[in-house]
């Protein structure tokens, strides 16, 4: 893993897209094309802003949610299906593919079961990833599994979890947040051949501690990047806080 500290959240991001845009270039001279998963959330806001500027031939890129909640529509302020459409998708021009979550579909462990095949017969080069403040990888809280198979699943989120997307303003109270989501599974995202993850903030600075020094284990899911060489994680200063000792 390696680790770079810039001066602000919005260096975060910059520095996080270049990066991510290299390999997706690297792919796309490779192979012809690239398959990529985007995250979301407060995190990611100055990446993606970065990142859709970035110079790529995205008719040759194809795009994979990271996760979504159970039982939000494409419709709710709070669907990342329309987070990606808005912050991503949108903006970029003649995207080869966006395959999408459907958070209302009838099954979601059919949903997840649909996903994890078209994601199977396309190997992932890049995954944007963020870390939650309980330390979670996509929407595997504590205690993690790291011996789910599957590329999707259907998850319980955790009450800290759901707090957090209270915090950042995505939903009123708690109550109203989902219980369960279709996340990408913890092997999945460690498949990717490089991983970007962007964690700005002060409040993730205790998650940061933990994926750097805790035991790798699953009631510490973000440690287990520490098993990838091919991991780049952007921190700004108040995120570092607790790599740096500066408590400022």
């Amino acid at each position: 893993m390696r680790v770079t500290i810039c001066g602000d959240k919005r260096d975060v991001g910059f520095q996080a897209a270049q990066a991510g845009a290299l390999k997706i270039r690297q792919a796309i001279g490779t192979k012809g094309g690239a398959v990529i998963v985007l995250a979301t959330g407060a995190s990611q806001f100055e990446m993606l802003n970065a990142l859709v500027q970035q110079d790529v031939d995205w008719s040759k890129v194809e795009v994979f949610q990271l996760d979504e909640y159970v039982g939000i529509s494409e419709k709710h302020p709070a669907s990342f299906q329309k987070y990606l459409k808005d912050r991503f998708v949108d903006q970029v021009k003649n995207l080869k593919a966006f395959h999408a979550m459907d958070g209302v579909a009838e099954n979601p462990d059919a949903e997840a079961q649909r996903l994890s095949f078209l994601i199977a017969e396309r190997p992932v080069d890049v995954t944007f990833l963020g870390i939650g403040e309980n330390g979670h990888l996509a929407f595997n809280d504590p205690p993690a599994s790291f011996d789910a198979e599957e590329p999707y699943l259907v998850v319980t989120l955790a009450d800290r979890c759901r707090k957090q997307q209270v915090g950042e303003g995505w939903f009123s109270c708690i109550d109203d947040v989902p219980v369960q989501a279709i996340s990408m599974s913890i092997r999945q995202i460690l498949r990717s051949r490089s991983i970007i993850c962007s964690v700005p903030d002060r409040r993730k600075a205790r998650a940061v501690a933990m994926c750097l020094y805790d035991q790798i284990s699953p009631l510490s899911p973000c440690s287990v990047l520490r098993r990838r060489s091919e991991c780049s994680l952007f921190l700004d200063r108040p995120s570092s806080m607790l790599v740096l000792g500066d408590r400022r």
